[in-house]
């Protein structure tokens, strides 16, 4: 059982940062690999997003570079801010402050029409279907193929039919699924060819062939199935329900996002999961708050953040066996690896296996700023 009362003498340099003595120092090397990593994932992010809502000129000027360094200057706080109290605190290791790490693309998914309650954009991210010419159909046998199935598809999404409690105004309810999975296929296959760019062009000089891999790489078309299907399969059931009860109805939104589930066997991830039921369980507290049924905490989503990534925080540092690997490898990745040279063996005393992946690995300290001889000083000449 863990004795997380008792007490060790050892700073923070024999401790956290013990790859400089100097706190301030430390500190600043961590916020630069931080803001680093931070630029890396939210200029994509922001970029897609605008390209995708179709984003005006104004925005691109005036309101996408402070969105960006807004987030990014949210996620570089907390590793830096990590590493400002650790030192500041020193033998507090239950009461570091947190902060969280959490962010989510998936605001845009649905669409307005199936969340009333929501005020984003309608869906106008699907080009309309380019009519095909006589020149065109005469080419080849293999060309007047795709043209029919193009006409025919064009014909559906022209001539369907539409309920009159749908509220897609612009489309029948054919082609509202269609472009629904056409658009979020293209999202979920850019976000992942985002995602993939930095570690592709590393190798552009050493390994060329790296970069096609860019494109067809099979976890591409999986995130792309996932969304894409999930999207119409949602869309889908919601516009059949109205036609079937003739009424638009909150239940249908049950359903329809039950049966949309399905998609997950395209792309199988804990994270999305344990996202969608947290996005569920803050749904069901809001409406609750809205029926006068559940008591409004103020500040309650920032104190549960701040716990939630306490706990996160608490695991990478004490038990980093129970911690997701993924969750891990974005530790090392907005630290620079700096988290995995911290001094844990002085940790085991607490009785959580701190040092079980690390017990090949001994900081080098300088004897000059411990206040325990270290097991393996740096020696000067």
């Amino acid at each position: 059982m863990a004795a997380l009362s008792k007490s060790i003498p050892h700073n923070c340099y024999e401790i956290g940062h013990t790859w400089h003595p100097s706190c301030g120092v430390s500190f600043l090397q961590i916020t630069g690999g931080a803001l680093e990593e931070s630029l890396r994932i939210y200029i994509p992010l922001y970029l897609i997003a605008a390209i995708l809502r179709k984003r005006k000129l104004d925005y691109y000027l005036h309101r996408l570079l402070p969105e960006i360094l807004q987030s990014a200057s949210f996620l570089t706080a907390n590793g830096a801010l990590y590493m400002a109290f650790f030192c500041i605190l020193r033998r507090g290791l239950l009461t570091i402050y947190m902060a969280n790490l959490v962010s989510n693309f998936f605001w845009f998914i649905v669409g307005k029409e199936e969340i009333p309650t929501h005020s984003y954009s309608p869906e106008t991210a699907y080009a309309k279907v380019e009519q095909k010419t006589e020149k065109q159909e005469e080419k080849s046998r293999g060309m007047n193929i795709i043209a029919l199935v193009r006409k025919l598809v064009d014909s559906i999404c022209k001539h369907g039919p539409r309920h009159r409690c749908c509220k897609h105004y612009e489309d029948n309810c054919i082609s509202y699924c269609i472009k629904g999975f056409i658009r979020m296929f293209s999202v979920g296959y850019l976000i992942q060819c985002c995602l993939r760019i930095p570690s592709a062009f590393r190798h552009l000089f050493t390994k060329p062939s790296r970069l096609l891999s860019l494109f067809y790489n099979k976890e591409n078309f999986q995130l792309g199935a996932f969304l894409g299907s999930f999207v119409s399969i949602y869309k889908g059931t919601s516009c059949f329900l109205r036609w079937v009860r003739n009424l638009d109805d909150e239940l249908h939104a049950i359903i329809a996002g039950f049966l949309a589930g399905v998609s997950m066997m395209f792309y199988k991830s804990t994270t999305i999961s344990m996202y969608l039921a947290s996005k569920l369980v803050e749904t069901m507290y809001f409406k609750g708050i809205e029926a006068g049924k559940v008591p409004y905490f103020p500040h309650a989503d920032t104190i549960i953040y701040s716990i939630s990534t306490a706990i996160c925080f608490q695991a990478a540092v004490m038990e980093v066996q129970n911690l997701r690997p993924s969750y891990w490898k974005f530790l090392l990745r907005l630290t620079k690896g700096r988290f995995a040279v911290m001094n844990r063996k002085v940790l085991d005393v607490f009785g959580t296996g701190a040092s079980k992946h690390f017990q090949d690995f001994i900081p080098r300290l300088d004897p000059r700023y411990t206040t325990v001889t270290p097991e393996l000083p740096i020696e000067f000449s």
